[in-house]
């Protein structure tokens, strides 16, 4: 049952993260004082997520994974286990590139420690054009995931998401 907490917790953490970052901060001009608000947010997300992944992967190596959802193929069943490890590849990286993003413009000082600044500009560095990248690269992912849960549950019909739920798991 932890995995599963950790992993709807964290479901949610992302989505809440992709939303700040790709429509909200995205969509305030830099000269808006309540952009920095808006970076507290998404950046104390992004550290969470961060904290979240390294413990559920200690979970994960401790107690054991549950089996992967078996789809009748073997091709399948080797690109679902490739996309989960893919997730947590992609989470990390888009955790590491957004601790680059803030400490290499001086982001994190203006955010977390008040430093009287301006909010500097971010295009054109490495690691936040990496962080775009894995933004968008993990939104395709949890859309394919999505797609294929729904798959089990209305094609295979084999109770996927009750193994993922938190109430009487079957």
């Amino acid at each position: 049952p932890l995995l599963v907490v950790l992993h709807w917790l964290m479901a949610l953490m992302i989505l809440g993260a992709l939303v700040a970052g790709k429509v909200l901060l995205e969509s305030v001009p830099d000269t808006d004082p309540g952009k920095v608000s808006g970076y507290v947010n998404h950046m104390t997300l992004g550290l969470a997520i961060g904290v979240l992944l390294l413990l559920r992967l200690g979970v994960r190596l401790a107690t054991g994974a549950p089996p992967h959802a078996a789809t009748g193929s073997a091709a399948l069943d080797r690109l679902g286990v490739a996309v989960h490890w893919l997730f947590y590849l992609v989470v990390a990286a888009m955790v590491v590139s957004g601790i680059a993003t803030a400490r290499g413009s001086g982001l994190a000082g203006i955010v977390f420690f008040g430093a009287e600044a301006p909010l500097p500009e971010l295009d054109g560095l490495a690691a936040r054009s990496a962080h775009g990248l894995l933004s968008t690269l993990l939104i395709l992912l949890i859309l394919l995931h999505v797609a294929a849960a729904a798959w089990h549950e209305a094609v295979r019909k084999d109770r996927l998401l009750a193994r993922m739920s938190l109430g009487r798991r079957g």
